[in-house]
């Protein structure tokens, strides 16, 4: 386990969001978080590297432990946990600069300026993300010149760079053709054997072939957790099965 969450609840406002949510995430693991639309599974992984803050009016109660210490304690420090939890988002978003200097941006921020050390880097983090063959001899061209399934990629490989521990995907595919969605799909099954992957899904489809373990969340509850055979073959809660058998959602 490299991270939990305990009686974790959240409010935005007067709006109940998380309710008692209790995981815990194994390492090196993919999970994958499925339900219907506004159920809580984006709202989920971004308390897991505390991007709920950045929402007016939000509130938490509960835990959220990550190696032994609870993240949502006052003195932990933010800027440093989002290293260590990186997030990719529905939609690539390159910075408007060059394929190196995208790569090397959170590492720039933090002071590192050696060109041996950022040359390192970039080579090291797009060769994880799958990219480095396919921009090789243009990584001082726009990063967002490059197709979206590339772009995804490169948002990967941004992460990659800040050496995260964890990896939290919320639908990195959802806006990208099938050809480049299963590129992204194979990268997540090589990113797992680093990393921990934390991916939000609305295609079933892609949880059942990607994930590990799967969670079923509804009106803001985690209905159901378990490895994802069990959860998609034999699932022990009636909704879950409603769900999966597409009955509602």
């Amino acid at each position: 386990m490299i991270i939990q969450a305990k009686n974790y609840n959240l409010w935005y406002g007067l709006k109940h969001v998380l309710k008692n949510i209790n995981i815990e995430i194994e390492e090196k693991k993919i999970t994958a978080l499925i339900g219907p639309s506004g159920c809580g599974k984006t709202s989920l992984i971004k308390s897991f590297n505390r991007m709920n803050d950045l929402i007016e009016c939000s509130r938490t109660g509960g835990e959220i432990i990550f190696r032994e210490k609870n993240i949502l304690d006052r003195e932990t420090d933010v800027v440093g946990l989002r290293k260590s939890i990186g997030m990719i988002f529905q939609k690539p978003n390159p910075f408007p600069m060059s394929i190196y200097e995208n790569v090397v941006y959170g590492l720039r921020i933090d002071g590192e300026n050696r060109k041996g050390e950022l040359d390192s880097a970039v080579e090291k983090s797009l060769n994880r993300a799958a990219l480095l063959e396919e921009v090789r001899e243009c990584l001082y061209s726009l990063g967002t010149a490059l197709s979206g399934g590339q772009q995804q990629r490169l948002c990967i490989a941004r992460v990659i760079a800040t050496k995260p521990e964890i990896i939290l995907m919320d639908e990195p595919t959802s806006a990208l053709d099938p050809i480049a969605t299963a590129k992204i799909e194979d990268l997540m099954n090589e990113l797992k054997k680093h990393y921990t992957v934390i991916v939000v899904t609305h295609n079933m489809q892609q949880a059942a072939r990607v994930a590990d373990y799967t969670g079923f969340m509804y009106l803001g509850e985690l209905v159901e957790f378990g490895k994802t055979k069990q959860i998609f073959e034999k699932p022990k809660n009636e909704l879950t099965e409603n769900y999966i058998t597409g009955r509602f959602g």
